[in-house]
């Protein structure tokens, strides 16, 4: 089996989406406008020149350069990456033409978006966003535990939030190698290893 068990941290449309695909992130719903993907998220404005802090949603967070284009909110507003550095776990992004505070607060906490054609190719064993959200999940030992709501992006790994058949209770499970023992995705279904006590908190 191989060790890397994990949804890339980017969120595609899928193709079969008429207009936009709806994601949940932290409860909250995205429109991911179909074609494109979300790459990051700005959490706030930075300094008086016109930074934002920008989340990442992007195992890629190289691919923010100087020069690369991004489109930001679901208008798909086109700016050019001036230069971005990193910001206590997150990214500090110069926007062209974007120069000011007041300019950058007026961007909100809009997501940042990236067409499908810029997309960078998975490796083995990691998967879109879109495939993990909706798959059920059983242990080893074929017990039923839920569906998979939602990823949660922590910095050291995601977390997937599995909904419980039987209650309103959310099980939080690591996407580690250790705990996803197998992903599939035609019959829509995962398979996982409990850390010991998960089910009792």
């Amino acid at each position: 089996m191989n060790q890397k068990r994990k949804p890339t941290t980017e969120h595609k449309s899928p193709t079969a989406a008429p207009a936009s695909q709806i994601y949940y992130h932290r409860n909250e719903a995205v429109t991911i406008p179909d074609g494109y993907l979300a790459v990051g998220r700005i959490t706030t404005a930075h300094s008086l020149k016109g930074e934002v802090r920008v989340e990442l949603h992007t195992d890629f967070p190289e691919r923010f350069v100087p020069g690369m284009v991004v489109y930001i909110g679901e208008s798909l507003a086109e700016y050019r990456v001036d230069y971005a550095r990193p910001h206590k776990l997150q990214l500090l992004v110069k926007l062209d033409g974007v120069d000011t505070r007041n300019e950058a607060e007026a961007l909100g906490r809009e997501w940042l978006f990236i067409p499908e054609t810029d997309v960078v190719d998975l490796e083995d064993d990691t998967y879109w966003v879109h495939d993990i959200i909706g798959l059920q999940v059983q242990t080893e030992e074929g017990q039923e535990l839920g569906v998979i709501s939602e990823v949660l992006f922590t910095g050291a790994n995601e977390v997937y939030v599995i909904k419980a058949l039987d209650s309103e209770r959310e099980l939080l499970v690591p996407a580690i190698a250790d705990v996803v023992q197998q992903v599939d995705l035609a019959a829509k279904r995962m398979t996982v290893r409990l850390l010991p006590g998960i089910l009792d908190e």
